[in-house]
């Protein structure tokens, strides 16, 4: 059985949350992202692992190490959601139940957002609801790890 822990993957960019485009994303930072989500997780009994990279090689590693500790994965692509098959591979082949979360409503913005290689692999999806939304993906994750 996994340890009682989440990965929470933010990919490329998303450092630059606060600063990037906040009439998109909003002012909130990533410090703010991994705040609200160790929060929420520690109430429901789970720890989190957290890492942000602008190098797709870097998450996937991480995600292939989730595979011997975590019970999950929520994870923020970033634009990777809508370029890499191999990100989607790599998410597939641990086996873990995954959330996907995007801060903006990417349906609502370019033709090129509007498909996701992660979302055939993710048992929650969460669009744009703002960094509030990691709390409702995480939540959601949870009570599916738990049967809920």
């Amino acid at each position: 059985m996994t340890t009682r822990r989440l990965l929470l993957v933010n990919g490329p960019n998303l450092n630059l949350l606060g600063t990037r485009e906040p009439d998109i994303y909003g002012a909130e930072t990533l410090d703010d992202v991994e705040a609200l989500v160790t929060e929420v997780a520690t109430a429901r009994g789970y720890e989190i692992r957290a890492i942000q990279s602008n190098h797709e090689g870097v998450l996937i590693d991480a995600i292939h190490e989730a595979r011997h500790d975590c019970a999950g994965i929520v994870i923020n692509p970033g634009g990777l959601t809508h370029t890499s098959v191999v990100l989607r591979d790599a998410l597939s082949g641990v086996a873990l139940p995954v959330a996907e979360i995007h801060i903006s409503d990417v349906m609502a913005r370019e033709p090129f957002r509007h498909h996701s290689y992660v979302a055939d692999v993710a048992v929650v999806h969460v669009v744009g609801q703002g960094v509030p939304g990691y709390r409702v993906a995480t939540e959601r994750l949870i009570d599916h790890i738990d049967g809920r």
